[in-house]
Formats: structure tokens, C-alpha cells, sequence
């Protein structure tokens, strides 16, 4: 398990930076090699130096405050949209995170305020002010997570520099040009080392998690699939309206955006993809009244057995850190303030077919936890790493 570096890392790092200073000069007289301590060191952190750009691990150590040796991390990180569901919760996990130092945060609304304001738990990092959204302002930075509204990060993520890796958890880079797709726990080699990633919409995290294996190994028909899904409030973001006020989301369940949710397309193309042929299908997304959590139930055409369903599902999985394939229907619940997905199947091969369920909490798995890993898989780090945490019960 990676552990956080100490005050003496932290010292280590800043002599070995330049192999030409006076304390390195020093090491490599007693007869040891500055890569063979950087190699152990790293070691033991759980940081792969094979897969991790060094350059970007060594930088921090001349970053401002890197002498404080309270620092729990070596990558300068950044968050746009913070003050919105899945901004403060990629902040949460990102506060915790042994590898992540977040140096800037930015909003809209919010900007100006400290960010104990607006998150009064979140401790040392409370004094760290909120900036106006600029992407020509931005301080150097190894990571950036934008979570912003659809429409509004494409133009002002393009001015962001080269070197800056981005994940963006908003729609508008899904299955575009230069960006990479972020389904993390479907195609992890696809995200590793890229420097652009897109993050998948909460619906598509469930629903495809469930679908892939069953469309992979052509278990089912990819034409025709029903998906019903269920999401808590958040999901609508905190600039929902007074429609997702308590008065009016409490005792009530209600359909939306049917025929024409934006995740609708998005699903179509990454099963397409797997399946290697068109998919089509009918999405019904509904807001039931709980906080966090989606239920996707996944109907498709199918001549097989729940056994083999749930056999593929394991055997796709194989390793992969954060799904649960069971054979009971899983609970939203068992997934709060996780990265986790519960996967269940049932299937009539007499009647033709096939039930696929996810649960996930849609701002774990369906936002910012997936975020995380992505950020992970790109940066050549464990992709559990600051991922580990249990979930909430109750």
C-alpha cells in the first residue's frame, strides 16, 4: 500500500532533483547512484518510475511550500469548478490523496472566498482562496480536473498548456478529437500516460459497466437495449433550480429528458465500439428523492443464462480493482462516497432475456472517484491510489 512520503522524502527529492548540486555530488562520491535512490524511494511509495514522469515528480520540489513538511503529496494539482457537487467531491478525495498537493481552485460564484468557506471541513487547505475561472491565469500545474457545465470548458480548456494533463469531467470532450474517453475500468491501457482525458457522464459510468462485458463477448444483442436509470438530486448539479429543492424532490419520483438526454448518444457510440457494430437503444433517466447513488437496469435481447452472464462479467473484470460482480441485485447505497460499481445479472434464455444492473454513486464512480482513477492511469500511479476508502454506512 503507498504510504505518504515524510519529511526526510521530501528532502531526498530536493537533493536529487540536479544531479549536478553539491549534495548530489556528495552521494555519488560514497559510492551510490542518485537513480538507485530515486528508484528505491519511489519504490516505496508505490510510484512505478517506469510508467511516471519523473520530470513532473521532481518539479515539485521547488515548488512554493515544498519545504513544509506537513506536504503530503509531490504533484501540483488544480480544480476548476469547485464549488459544485462534483468539484468539492474531487477535492475531497484529492485532499487525501498521498500524490496530490492542490496548489488552485477556481469557480464562478465562488470565486474571491476562502475554501473553508464553502467546505468548513476541509483543514489544511481551508486558506487557499477560490479564483476567478481564467484558463490564460493558470499557475504551473501537473493536473488539472475541470467540472464544469456542458458548453462551457471545450474553448477554455484549449488555452490550457501542453504539459498540463486535463481531466475533463464535464461533456464536452467525450469521444472528441484528441481526448481520450475515461471508461477506466473498461479500457484502463487506452487512458494510461495520455495527457487529455474525458471523463464518461454518471448514466453511461453505470449503464456501460454493466452492458460491456455482455456486449464484448457478444452475449447479447447490441440493438434494441432498454436502460432505465435512477439518480439522486446531485445529479442534477448544484445549480439545479428550485424544481431539485427539498419541498419538490422529497416523496417524488419522475422521468426526464426522455428521447433526448445527452448520455443517450454517448452510450451508443462507446457500445458500438465494443461491440464492433451499430448499437442502438431507448434511455429513460428518472430523479428519484435520495442525495447520492444510480441504479442503472439494463434490458437487451439475449439467449443466456444468468450463470454465464455473471461468468463473463468476472472474468472481464478480472483484476480490475473497482467492480463487484454479485449475484443478488446490488444497492445504490453500498456504493456511497466510493469508486465502487455492484454489477448483477438475470436472464431468461427461454424468453430471450437479458437484465444487467449497476449501482454506482454518481459522484464516485460517476464523477469525480472515475476522475481520480483516470488521473491515476495517466500519471503512471496505482490507479487505487487516494481511491481506497470504504464506503459510508449507513
Amino acid at each position: 500500500m503507498m504510504r505518504h512520503p515524510s519529511a526526510t522524502d521530501h528532502l531526498l527529492f530536493g537533493l536529487l532533483v540536479d544531479e549536478e548540486n553539491s549534495a548530489a555530488k556528495i552521494v555519488v562520491r560514497r559510492g551510490t547512484a542518485p537513480a538507485a535512490i530515486r528508484s528505491e524511494m519511489f519504490g516505496a511509495l508505490g510510484v512505478d518510475l517506469s510508467k511516471t514522469n519523473l520530470k513532473h515528480i521532481l518539479s515539485y520540489a521547488s515548488a512554493p511550500g515544498f519545504d513544509r513538511p506537513h506536504d503530503k503529496s509531490v504533484l501540483r494539482v488544480g480544480i476548476v469548478g469547485v464549488s459544485g457537487y462534483g468539484g468539492g467531491e474531487v477535492l475531497r478525495i484529492c485532499a487525501a490523496h498521498p500524490l496530490f498537493h492542490v496548489v488552485y481552485v477556481a469557480g464562478e460564484a465562488s470565486a474571491g472566498q476562502r475554501l473553508d468557506e464553502r467546505f468548513p471541513g476541509i483543514g489544511e487547505l481551508g486558506s487557499l482562496p477560490v479564483q476567478k475561472w481564467d484558463p490564460a491565469r493558470l499557475p504551473d500545474l501537473d493536473l488539472l480536473f475541470a467540472s464544469l457545465p456542458s458548453g462551457e470548458s471545450k474553448r477554455a480548456l484549449a488555452q490550457v498548456r501542453p504539459e498540463t494533463r486535463i481531466v475533463d469531467i464535464g461533456g464536452d470532450h467525450r469521444f472528441a478529437d484528441g481526448w481520450t474517453y475515461g471508461l477506466a475500468d473498461v479500457w484502463p491501457e487506452q487512458i494510461r500516460g495520455v495527457a487529455r482525458v474525458a471523463n464518461p457522464g454518471c448514466y453511461p459510468a453505470a449503464s456501460l459497466a454493466a452492458l460491456a462485458p455482455l456486449v464484448a463477448n457478444k452475449l447479447i444483442d447490441p440493438a434494441g437495449i432498454i436502460i432505465d436509470a435512477k439518480s439522486g438530486v446531485s445529479g442534477a448539479g448544484r445549480g439545479g433550480g428550485s424544481t431539485f429543492g427539498f419541498a419538490e424532490a422529497n416523496e417524488d419520483v419522475a422521468a426526464y429528458a426522455l428521447l433526448k438526454h445527452p448520455h443517450a448518444p454517448e452510450i451508443v457510440t462507446a457500445l458500438s465500439q465494443l461491440a464492433g457494430t451499430a448499437a442502438s437503444l431507448t434511455f429513460s433517466p428518472h430523479l428519484v428523492p435520495m442525495t447520492r447513488g444510480i441504479l442503472a437496469t439494463c434490458y437487451a435481447r439475449g439467449t443466456v443464462t444468468s450463470e454465464a452472464c455473471l461468468d463473463a462479467a468476472r472474468r472481464f473484470y478480472d483484476g480490475r480493482p473497482f467492480v463487484r460482480v454479485i449475484d443478488k441485485p446490488p444497492h445504490t447505497k453500498w456504493a456511497t462516497g466510493s469508486n465502487l460499481v455492484y454489477l448483477s445479472y438475470a436472464a431468461d434464455p427461454d424468453r430471450g432475456m437479458v437484465i444487467a444492473l449497476a449501482a454506482i454513486d454518481n459522484l464516485g464512480k460517476g464523477a469525480a472517484g472515475q476522475a481520480v482513477q483516470n488521473a491515476n492511469l495517466m500519471l503512471g500511479l496505482p490507479e487505487t491510489t487516494g481511491l481506497e476508502g470504504a464506503p459510508l454506512w449507513p
